[in-house]
């Protein structure tokens, strides 16, 4: 069990390889912070010390991840702080989001690399806020070396968050596809892992736009980020990468082995199934959850009336940069709208359109 708070210790627990999380490393030291490089050692030190938070740099640990942050929790009563590469986010996305016994296995992400003083300014925020939201006043002595205006850490990460989302969708926005491409490439090199990028867009946008309003195509748009989120994976990253031009990211997660996703009539499919298979499977569903869709604004015969066009390129398959899966994919796209609309191109294929794929 947690030992109790009252103890003066309110150190930060600071798990694994520090110099992949910070751009000063060397200012991770006593007496601010006890550092463990794996999870055994950190869930004992948890259960005999009371520590402000604990922060853990993912990149380099076991793919179990999971269980072991359960351990953690059910050995700490700290706020759980995840150091995430970008990468890395939609994992750390998905572990902040799931639970056990009603408490999530963490509480919060950052995106490495950042200064220590980053990490213990947010330490201060997160305990503030929960000061805060359970009416009780905020303690006078700082959690972390330094003092913090809380209104500071809230302006970073709104700012955080219009760098890298698309304010009209929530989606990512086409800097971070780019960047996330070329990190999860890189990862994907390293380890013999799977990338397939699919960019599509709206035929005939420019028409609903100019017939319905723009308040009509922002609707489009909107709606068609939310289908597109429900038909993938987890891990797989959607993003608007400008106008009516949308970019998925899909790629193997090695913790998400017995992850399964849905597919036609009830089937569930494994998230490390084939690449592009799997792929198409997710274009294929999102094709028809559009044909199914609703567009109120678009007036009675809204239903059934929006496709899209699309172009499919895999890592490896003449494609071993960002650059190069990028112009792939737009090759593929431009020759879909070229051979009548309404279809998604796979590079490699001599059938071209996924509707002819089993």
């Amino acid at each position: 069990m947690p030992v109790s708070s009252g103890s003066k210790a309110r150190k930060i627990l600071l798990i694994g390889d520090v110099s992949r999380a910070f751009l000063d490393a060397e200012a991770v030291r006593e007496p601010a912070c006890q550092v463990t490089t794996n999870m055994a050692d950190a869930i004992e030190a948890a259960s005999k010390n009371s520590f402000a938070s604990v922060a853990i740099v993912m990149s380099g640990l076991s793919s179990k991840l999971s269980p072991a942050l359960k351990a953690l929790r059910d050995n700490c009563g700290a706020k759980i702080i995840l150091l995430a590469q970008m990468w890395e986010e939609p994992i750390a996305m998905r572990l902040v989001g799931s639970a056990s016994n009603g408490t999530t296995v963490a509480d919060d992400y950052l995106i490495c690399p950042i200064y220590f003083s980053s990490l213990a300014s947010h330490i201060s925020y997160l305990e503030g806020r929960t000061a805060a939201s359970q009416g009780v006043s905020i303690h006078a002595e700082p959690v972390a070396p330094v003092g913090v205006d809380h209104t500071i850490e809230m302006k970073i990460r709104h700012l955080e968050k219009l760098a890298t989302e698309d304010d009209l969708t929530g989606l990512k926005n086409r800097r971070y596809i780019l960047e996330f491409s070329r990190q999860i490439i890189e990862r994907s090199r390293k380890e013999n892992g799977r990338v397939t990028l699919l960019i599509f867009d709206i035929d005939n946008f420019k028409h609903y736009n100019d017939v319905y309003g723009h308040s009509a195509g922002d609707e489009i748009l909107r709606q068609a980020a939310v289908l597109m989120r429900r038909c993938c994976r987890g891990q797989d990253v959607v993003g608007r990468i400008g106008g009516d031009e949308f970019a998925v990211v899909f790629w193997d997660e090695p913790q998400a082995k017995s992850a399964v996703m849905p597919a036609e009539g009830g089937e569930r499919r494994s998230a490390m199934a084939e690449h592009p298979k799997e792929v198409v499977s997710v274009a294929k569903r999102f094709q028809k959850e559009l044909e199914k869709t609703e567009f109120h604004l678009l007036g009675p015969e809204g239903k059934g009336l929006l496709t899209i066009s699309g172009g499919l390129a895999s890592l490896g398959r003449g494609c071993s940069t960002v650059q190069e899966l990028f112009q792939q994919a737009d090759r593929a796209l431009l020759e879909a709208k070229r051979s009548g609309k309404n279809r998604i191109y796979l590079v490699g294929r001599p059938e071209g359109n996924i509707a002819d794929v089993e």
